[in-house]
């Protein structure tokens, strides 16, 4: 009997080609809300979709460049957990731009409360990081 060949697993079609459409999609989104929505007009709703566009731009961009970088730095078999790792610290960095964004935008943004934003961030990835090893 000829048994089937197991598939092997490859992220990058199962889990990179699905966020780099979204990522492409939301770009657009987010250009469509720069471009079309009035600030001055619908505050909350353009804040709103201002956000979640960036956020979802940013979180999918971060993470298919981390996975690359970690596939291009290690010559290892590419797994699952660059993917996990990727979209955690893609989200991480992601929080990290909107939450110094929207203290700019309140006005109350310093070098010390960004450092404190990146601080909370990093301790934030060290104890993910801790958990699960």
């Amino acid at each position: 009997m000829n048994e089937a060949e197991p598939i092997p697993f490859n992220p990058e079609k199962r889990y990179l080609k699905p966020l780099i459409t979204a990522g492409a999609i939301s770009w657009a989104g987010f250009t469509v809300v720069l471009t079309k929505l009035d600030p001055y007009e619908s505050t909350g709703l353009a804040l709103a979709l201002f956000f979640l566009s960036l956020l979802i731009a940013l979180t999918c961009t971060f993470t298919v460049t981390g996975f690359y970088l970690r596939k291009w730095i290690t010559s290892n078999e590419v797994g699952i957990s660059y993917v996990n790792t990727s979209i955690r610290q893609g989200l991480l960095l992601s929080l990290c731009t909107l939450i110094c964004l929207a203290f700019l935008l309140l006005g109350v943004l310093t070098w010390w409360n960004g450092l404190l934003v990146v601080t909370v961030i990093v301790l934030l990835e060290f104890y993910v990081t801790s958990r699960n090893y």
